[in-house]
């Protein structure tokens, strides 16, 4: 069965951090662009940070804050997350696209080339 699933989310106080992980099975992480999306009430879906053959992006948004890691003996990439903002909060969903081949295409257009994309984990930041 292929998989792909997120967890680490939950409620921080801003300035916290999170650590967000997503563990594919059934499929190898190694051939696929991955990106972590997330969309929060109200707003469009956004690429917050994306990794495909070693190279990383990352959106304006959380540049310096956020940093994206893979994990290929695992089958698992990571989400880091410090400096965490009130607007930060939303649903974030990890994806993989096995047609993307940067980093940057992965968080601009990778979701809707999409093959696998897990169910989403919630993160609030709120004092």
């Amino acid at each position: 069965q292929l998989q792909f699933v997120e967890s680490g989310g939950g409620l921080v106080r801003p300035g916290g951090s999170l650590r967000l992980s997503c563990a594919a099975s059934g499929f190898t992480l190694d051939y696929y662009a991955i990106g972590w999306f997330r969309r929060a009430p109200g707003k469009e879906r956004e690429g917050v940070s994306c990794i495909s053959s070693g190279s990383t992006y990352y959106a304006d948004s959380v540049k310096g804050r956020f940093t994206i890691s893979r994990d290929n003996a695992k089958n698992t990439v990571y989400l880091q997350m410090t400096g965490l903002k009130p607007e930060d909060t939303a649903v974030y969903y990890c994806a993989a696209a096995w047609r993307i081949t940067t980093s940057q295409d992965m968080c601009t257009m990778g979701w809707e080339s999409r093959d696998y994309w897990g169910q989403g984990t919630q993160v609030t930041v709120s004092s």
